[in-house]
């Protein structure tokens, strides 16, 4: 069984970072080029938005231009794991950040429990 697990969320002021882990068991991630682990996140009320996933082979794609340069994924495939540097973080930027995984371009096929990140002025 396959579980995905978030650490490092919380509570940071506007402008803070915070850098989100996630952690794969069940599943390994180097077991293919095509394996990926992406970052989501959903705020209340709002549909669940895509920030960007990354390839065992660390090729990523970026599916929010708006944090770009903001926001910064990147993996240990050692670990199993992928995180996400969070820096200049603003209000907007509060909700549940949701760990994926998958494989090609398919939605994932795997998720996390989600971390919560509340930014506060």
């Amino acid at each position: 069984q396959v579980h995905l697990v978030e650490s490092g969320g919380g509570s940071v002021e506007t402008g803070g970072s915070l850098r989100l882990s996630c952690e794969a068991s069940g599943w390994n991630y180097g077991a293919g080029s095509a394996h990926y682990m992406a970052w989501f996140r959903q705020a209340p009320g709002q549909a669940r938005e895509g920030i960007a996933r990354i390839y065992s082979t660390g090729r990523t794609v970026t599916y929010s231009q708006p944090m770009n340069g903001r926001f910064s994924i990147s993996r240990d495939i050692d670990k199993n794991s992928v995180y996400l540097q969070m820096n200049d973080l603003k209000s907007d930027d509060s909700a549940t950040y949701f760990c994926a995984a998958g494989e090609w371009d398919d939605y994932p096929h795997y998720w996390g429990q989600g971390t919560q990140v509340t930014v506060s002025s």
